[in-house]
């Protein structure tokens, strides 16, 4: 199977050097170009434009920032969508809305073309090691037809149905609930500090007894190390994520409190000069609201 891959950046480029290792022939496209030179020695084809690289392949992957950029290589300018052949499939591994994704199913259906939904969770170093979780929505033998790309870019794959916009549901709701993780233990971070108790003895109780998970383990090992930069995943991204679930959330008829208030809270870590720090980085409005420095 030959793939098209779109979009090198932090998450991307760990993924596309993985299915080279897996060993499908690949072409590359990235903005900028230097992180796709990046990979012609390790055997990848660098396109000059999203077109090239999706001229002539069996599957197109994007993993891309936001629906704009999305937008931007599927249609225009980029069209993409002109250059896929006729029974080829476009795999949208980005956090893109769920608009989006129903309109790329059309759009490829118009074309003849196959389109499979398959966001992923995972920060740039699970996605270096393979060990991304994939959460796949669209025709089962489309899926099917790709699992072996997934096998190579992730330890777990799950498939949540024929509509491939509910796997962005899924990503999106998934989204939400970390920054709601991220949110309460800001703030319980606050009251401990604020109480004198070692943040790291805090976080040991709480992670040797309710909450022994990976997401709490990693995001308040940030918080307890006021520690968020370099950034996994910079907080603008977050704030994206925010406001297309809130989006999601009112096309469902769903009201989402807790998604509106940490809506407020990324506005006001940007407002803050938070932009280039983690999206954990938001745990530091409720220290702000509480006194601390």
């Amino acid at each position: 199977m030959k793939v098209g891959f779109v979009g090198l950046g932090s998450m991307g480029s760990g993924m596309a050097r993985n299915l080279i290792k897996a060993g499908f022939p690949l072409i590359v496209y990235n903005r900028t170009r230097k992180r796709a030179e990046a990979l012609r020695e390790l055997g990848a084809q660098v396109a000059d434009t999203p077109a090239q690289a999706a001229s002539g392949v069996d599957a197109l992957i994007t993993m891309l920032a936001d629906d704009r950029a999305v937008r931007d290589v599927i249609f225009a300018p980029g069209n993409a969508i002109d250059s896929l052949r006729p029974g080829a499939v476009h795999i949208s591994m980005s956090t893109i809305s769920v608009a989006l994704s129903k309109q790329l199913s059309h759009a490829h259906q118009g074309k003849k073309q196959h389109y499979v939904a398959a966001p992923v969770f995972g920060r740039p170093e699970a996605a270096a090691a393979a060990k991304l979780v994939i959460v796949a929505g669209g025709p089962s033998e489309q899926i099917e037809r790709c699992r072996n790309l997934f096998i190579a870019m992730s330890q777990k794959i799950f498939v949540i149905g024929e509509e491939a916009s509910n796997a962005n549901v899924v990503k999106l709701s998934g989204n939400f609930l970390i920054t709601t993780v991220i949110e309460s233990l800001g703030e319980a971070f606050a009251l401990a500090r604020k109480s004198n108790i070692d943040v790291h003895k805090f976080l040991e109780i709480l992670t040797d007894t309710l909450f022994n998970a990976p997401i709490y383990k990693t995001y308040g090992g940030m918080i307890a190390d006021q520690k968020f930069e370099p950034p996994g995943f910079r907080l603008p991204l977050g704030f994206k994520d925010n406001r297309l679930v809130i989006a999601a959330a009112e096309d469902a008829a769903v009201p989402m409190p807790m998604a509106n208030i940490i809506h407020d809270h990324f506005v006001e870590a940007m407002a803050q000069g938070m932009a280039d720090a983690d999206w954990a980085a938001i745990a530091r409005i409720p220290q702000h609201n509480a006194g601390l420095s």
